[in-house]
């Protein structure tokens, strides 16, 4: 859903955060998940053309933002793999979800275009543990009766570093298919059982691009912008689906943020006919009593802007921006949560 202005009580919130912050232009540092790259860089252009303040964002994987973050050599963070909540105590973070999206399978298949292909969690699995080799084989022909499947091998692409893309996908593979729970799991990265391996979604969509018979897993954004040909899905629900913001925003319309400690919620294989089974919310990391108070106001300044501006530019590239419901949730965790080093409330 298009994110509109939120009443009073937001536009009160945004306009403390600008008084709070400097008069003059100012630059925040933050980095981490690559998923969110398209969305966040265009952010980041309208909103210095707005105010001046740059956001310097480099896309670095999920796994790094979190190491810098926690380090404190950034104002911000950024992953799509949620930090539990005795994860951000540890370190003295808070968290939220800052927009959805979506995880897509990609091929490279002379002849197929996007939905030709249609495959389920347990067959996607057996692909990345090696057990399936051929694009003929019985298995993928059985779930698509109607297309002529090359007789190709294939070549499994995966993501080098760690990602939050990777937790999304391999959390997904997790629970299709108890095989590969037992064999490989669930992380930012993991062992991978063959393939080759590529730095960010760029890499991996670079990878897949130029290797007739490549499958790899992307952020749906990067699938759209390098023009890659995206597999179906069957989803929770049995129904075959392509992935979209309808199906993204089908998976997230039951998530309950409110009951979940530190906004802690993961978004695959939900139930719905309609939606996506690889959908993920990601999340921004910022610390609890940052050492550069006026950054982090900074940086809430840019986060606020883009709920309340920047919805359009989320859903025009295929992004679903937060409901105002989680977005009050996200303002009130701030409020409560954020200090400087005298331990006044960042956010007044």
């Amino acid at each position: 859903m298009r994110i509109r202005t939120f009443g009073r009580g937001a536009a009160a919130l945004l306009a403390t955060i600008l008084v709070a912050g400097p008069a003059f232009a100012f630059d925040i540092s933050g980095a981490g998940a690559t998923f969110p790259l398209p969305v966040y860089a265009r952010w980041a252009q309208s909103y210095s053309k707005e105010t001046g303040d740059r956001v310097n964002y480099q896309s670095i994987g999920s796994g790094g933002g979190i190491r810098q973050v926690k380090a404190r050599t950034v104002t911000f963070g950024a992953s799509d793999q949620p930090l539990t909540a005795a994860e951000l105590d540890a370190a003295g973070l808070i968290q939220w979800p800052q927009v959805a999206g979506g995880v897509v399978a990609v091929v490279n298949l002379d002849g197929i275009k996007a939905g030709d292909i249609v495959i389920d969690g347990t067959t996607l699995a057996r692909i990345f543990l090696g057990e399936i080799t051929r694009w003929d084989d019985a298995a993928i022909a059985r779930l698509n009766p109607q297309t002529r499947l090359p007789p190709l091998p294939i070549v499994v692409v995966h993501r080098s570093d760690g990602s939050g893309t990777t937790f999304c996908f391999t959390d997904y593979l997790s629970r299709a298919s108890a095989d590969w729970k037992a064999k490989v799991g669930e992380n930012v990265a993991v062992d991978w059982p063959l393939g080759v391996g590529a730095k960010g979604n760029e890499g991996v969509a670079n990878n897949v691009a130029n290797a007739k018979g490549a499958i790899g897993y992307v952020e749906y954004a990067y699938a759209k912008q390098n023009g890659l040909t995206v597999v179906h899905m069957i989803n929770h629900d049995g129904k075959i689906v392509a992935p979209g913001r309808e199906s993204f925003r089908a998976a997230a319309a039951n998530a309950d943020w409110a009951h979940a400690p530190g906004f802690f919620r993961l978004l695959t294989d939900q139930p719905g006919e309609r939606s996506w089974p690889i959908a993920a919310a990601t999340f921004i990391l910022l610390p609890k009593a940052p050492k550069d108070a006026e950054a982090a106001r900074v940086a809430l300044k840019f986060f606020d802007w883009a709920f309340v501006k920047g919805g359009a530019a989320a859903e025009e590239l295929d992004y679903e921006p937060m409901p105002s419901s989680v977005v009050a949730l996200i303002r009130k965790s701030w409020s409560e949560n954020l200090k400087d080093a005298e331990g006044r409330p960042l956010v007044r």
